[in-house]
């Protein structure tokens, strides 16, 4: 009956569109700027600014990408800082159900900063390997400016900032890890835990679980029809 038909595929697909619609809403990891007013004490004296802080993180097979982005200088220097010669690093401060830091690095200037200017820290990026599971808070550290072969600049927040990003993650199997890495690199420290899946934020974990369970609608009710089909045809 064609009537019938039409109306067992309109239902297979209102309720593939359906789990589609949920997987599309899923939330996602709570991110905020946050204004730090970072003290530095710097090679002429002691020197502050605030700048607001974005910290974000994109998974990466069994790690998170972290990046820490600044709107603003923090310090100057009284002399010219001629093209690569300064280098941002700095730290993020773990919360929640994990511990420790994580270390972030930044790229070389890529153009010389005049005298008494700010410098521009810009984007520094490290890798965090969850220890522990559950809701993680990332909150900016003490940040250092190496220019000219040396630390010029030490800048710690003052104000008690709030956390720039949350993720819950599941963390990895094996042997507890901790020990800092060397400032070259970006790697979790300080924490301890165990566990047998990969790291999954808990919205990718749910969409990942919502699509299937919509591709699963989707598989059924084209069943449902081709039965249905071959029914009528008898």
């Amino acid at each position: 009956m064609p009537y019938r038909r039409r109306t067992v595929l309109a239902l297979a697909v209102a309720m593939a569109a359906a789990g589609s619609a949920v997987l599309v809403s899923a939330p996602a990891a709570q991110a905020a700027v946050v204004d730090v007013d970072y003290a530095c004490e710097t090679k002429i004296g002691p020197k502050g600014a605030v700048s607001p802080v974005d910290i974000t993180a994109v998974r990466s097979g069994n790690s998170y990408t972290i990046t820490m982005s600044f709107e603003k200088g923090v310090s100057d220097s009284p002399v010219e800082l001629p093209k690569g010669v300064m280098t941002p690093r700095a730290e993020l401060v773990l919360g929640g159900a994990d511990e420790g830091t994580v270390k972030v690095r930044g790229t070389p200037n890529t153009a010389a900063i005049p005298p008494d200017t700010p410098i521009k820290i810009g984007r520094l990026t490290g890798t965090y390997t969850p220890k522990k599971s559950g809701k993680v808070t990332f909150t900016a550290g003490v940040l250092i400016v190496h220019a000219l072969g040396m630390d010029a600049a030490t800048c710690t927040p003052k104000n008690n900032p709030e956390p720039s990003l949350e993720l819950v993650v599941t963390a990895i199997g094996g042997p507890s890890d901790s020990g800092d890495s060397d400032d070259s690199g970006g790697t979790h420290t300080g924490s301890t835990g165990v566990g047998g899946e990969l790291p999954r934020t808990g919205p990718l974990d749910s969409a990942t679980a919502l699509g299937t369970l919509g591709g699963t609608v989707l598989l059924t009710g084209a069943a449902g029809v081709l039965w249905l089909t071959r029914r009528t045809a008898r």
